[in-house]
């Protein structure tokens, strides 16, 4: 039990807190404060609780709680700092589970535009990969699934990115290497018509027409109404334009 303040405590964020006698009543408070949305105040209450109570048998509910505000702040690195510290420190924690898909949400909120490096979209997956496989019946494993898809499309495309600029540059066999991985790798994803265009576009600079006009139709009866279909079928024409 810590004495009553003295004074009203004020949040980073110029609200007043509401007077704290003891670290059970600033655990309330927090949890009270995040559930009305005011995660700056939350995290400053969670922050000393953390701290100073770190013996208390609801530290880890405390930290994971923290976690939770800095993602709802959108503060990505301070979020996976708090997740990763609880299933470090308290892997037996009835948190964990929640904690572990978290993680995953904290590494894929410092991801970048998917034209550049995806190393945190990496680590996002293989943390949400290793959430299923640990915690096969969590509640939360729905979720995970849609992530690793979201987090495989998006490597999927960077990785056809890649071979399209190979192909800008006329490189034609590094740019085959980055479309077929796309496919190969990601071929599940919406992403895969885009994988199958470059290698279509790969056979047309080698100066095998004909494989890439079959693929081409592929692609415009297996997806008539997306763009890419109408890119496949402009290319296709021209192939045999050129070919007549």
């Amino acid at each position: 039990m810590v004495p009553a303040l003295a004074a009203l405590l004020t949040g980073c964020g110029g609200h007043v807190l509401p007077e704290i006698h003891s670290d059970s009543d600033r655990l309330s408070t927090a949890q009270r404060l995040y559930a009305e949305g005011e995660y700056a105040d939350a995290i400053e209450l969670l922050k000393t609780y953390t701290t100073s109570a770190g013996g208390a048998a609801d530290v880890d509910a405390a930290i994971y709680l923290l976690g939770q505000c800095y993602l709802e702040t959108r503060d990505y690195p301070l979020a996976a700092n708090e997740f990763e510290r609880l299933l470090k420190d308290y892997p037996e924690s009835d948190s964990s589970g929640s904690a572990s898909f978290r993680l995953g949400q904290a590494y894929y909120g410092q991801s970048r535009k998917a034209d550049f490096d995806q190393e945190y979209t990496l680590k996002a997956l293989e943390q949400w990969q290793s959430y299923l496989a640990t915690y096969p019946d969590h509640w939360l494993r729905g979720g995970a699934r849609g992530k690793i898809m979201d987090a495989r499309t998006r490597l999927a495309h960077k990785t056809i990115s890649t071979g399209n600029l190979y192909l800008k540059l006329r490189l034609t066999e590094p740019a085959r290497v980055y479309f077929q991985k796309a496919l190969d790798e990601y071929g599940d994803t919406q992403e895969r018509p885009h994988a199958e265009l470059g290698l279509a576009m790969v056979d047309a600079r080698l100066g095998h027409p004909d494989q890439a006009i079959e693929l081409l139709k592929q692609i415009e009866a297996e997806h008539p109404h997306a763009p890419v279909a109408a890119k496949a079928a402009r290319e296709r024409r021209r192939l045999e334009h050129h070919r007549h």
